[in-house]
């Protein structure tokens, strides 16, 4: 996958199966992850180039991007914006 402009490709980190106390969330109760992996990143748009880059780990908002089941992976494309930190 190559996305185009200023897009990214993020993969989900997994949703939390347990809290801290040792308590197993049941899969209706899980929450969507906000952290992911940049898998692939755009050439940017109007001259400005990315500021991400392949393998940074990042945090995003909870209703960003667009999802995307490729090749039995599960993945978020989103603009760059969408993007809150990177850890």
């Amino acid at each position: 996958m190559k996305p185009i402009n200023d897009r990214v490709v993020v993969k989900p980190a997994k949703a939390e199966e347990k809290t801290t106390g040792g308590i197993i969330i049941p899969d209706t109760a899980k929450e969507k992850p906000q952290k992911g992996e940049i898998i692939a990143v755009g050439p940017g748009k109007d001259g400005n180039k990315m500021t991400v880059q392949v393998g940074d780990q990042v945090l995003y908002g909870k209703y960003s991007g667009q999802e995307l089941h490729y090749e039995g992976g599960d993945y978020l494309i989103m603009r760059e914006d969408d993007i809150l930190v990177v850890l």
